[in-house]
């Protein structure tokens, strides 16, 4: 039995309601993701993820991500472990702290090759290696933040220890503030807190932690539980946010003014966050073969340092540390 026609009028008002509905049906499908980051989302750190949201590449991917702030990148790696989230940020070398806990958490991407740390020192006081830190004072966050293992591992590439050091637990603001004070010659910084001190009025000398002690930039965290249940999530989450870092790197300038319509606490801040970018782009992000690929040997002689200076108490198998399956694969 055929149909009765419909008045033509009545299909393009059939039409126009289809093609409004059709975008609200595809965003009551997307998947909600609690991803924890941690420290506030609003700091230019986490750029890539800001931009990834900002373009719609988890929407792409069919998700909803909704960013939630930790306290570092260890407490992430616990509240993940505990199923309280089901991805989270942390620094590449952070599941070494973890898996020393029994934290059963891996990194599933590394958003660059170089260190997120750097010694900053003022110009005027000539430091052209850790060595020159000797009876000095330094700012660091705290006593448990990788930025800090970072400095104790340049230090120790050149007999240093800590004992050796003024080192100076500042807190956050205060890790550049004390330092832009002139309270003292060095910081033990990432690029924001650099930035930071510049623009207070600081002359600085930028020394990568790589060229002594290769530390590791921001990585993406997952439990081992959700890798091996639902690898497709993890696969989606990790293409995604790479896209914004790829975008950030190949034109920093638009990437900025993305991300700050994206995240407007930043407005009229553009020339900070573009800054930022650049020292990202230059010490951090570059020179990845295969964007988000953790290097294995890297990781090893991070392992080793943090069990000789009792960070953590053994070593374990590299393979609990991370995996390169979602960034290897298409």
């Amino acid at each position: 039995m055929s149909l009765p026609m419909l008045p033509r009028r009545a299909c393009l008002a059939l039409a126009a309601v289809a093609a409004l509905g059709a975008p609200l049906a595809a965003h009551a499908q997307l998947q909600e993701v609690t991803y924890l980051l941690p420290a506030p989302a609003t700091l230019v750190a986490f750029g890539p993820w800001m931009v990834a949201q900002a373009k719609g590449y988890y929407e792409q991917e069919g998700l909803k991500v909704n960013f939630v702030s930790g306290r570092g990148g260890v407490d992430v790696a616990k509240q993940i472990g505990a199923g309280n989230a089901v991805v989270g940020g942390a620094i590449g070398d952070t599941p070494i702290i973890a898996r020393a806990q029994g934290i059963p958490v891996k990194a599933v991407a590394v958003l660059g090759q170089g260190s997120l740390m750097a010694l900053v020192s003022h110009k005027d006081e000539r430091i052209e290696s850790p060595r020159e830190l000797k009876g000095r004072t330094v700012t660091t966050i705290s006593y448990t933040d990788t930025t800090y293992y970072a400095l104790l591992g340049m230090l120790s590439k050149v007999g240093l220890t800590k004992n050796d050091v003024n080192i100076q637990a500042a807190g956050p603001a205060g890790v550049w503030q004390q330092f832009a004070a002139k309270k003292a010659a060095a910081m033990a910084a990432v690029p924001d807190w650099t930035v930071a001190a510049m623009e207070a009025g600081a002359q600085v000398d930028i020394l990568p932690a790589d060229i002594y002690f290769k530390s590791m930039a921001q990585a993406i965290l997952a439990a081992d539980d959700t890798i091996q249940k639902n690898p497709q999530l993890i696969q989606k989450l990790v293409r995604a946010t790479l896209k914004g870092m790829k975008d950030i790197m190949a034109d920093p300038k638009a990437a900025t003014a993305v991300y700050v319509k994206h995240v407007p606490v930043h407005q009229g801040k553009e020339d900070t966050v573009l800054k930022t970018f650049e020292l990202y782009n230059k010490y951090v992000y570059a020179a990845q073969k295969v964007p988000g690929t953790m290097d294995e040997t890297r990781l090893g002689e991070l392992q080793k340092f943090y069990v000789g200076n009792g960070v953590v108490p053994r070593e374990v198998p590299l393979k609990d540390l991370y995996t390169n399956q979602f960034v290897a694969a298409k």
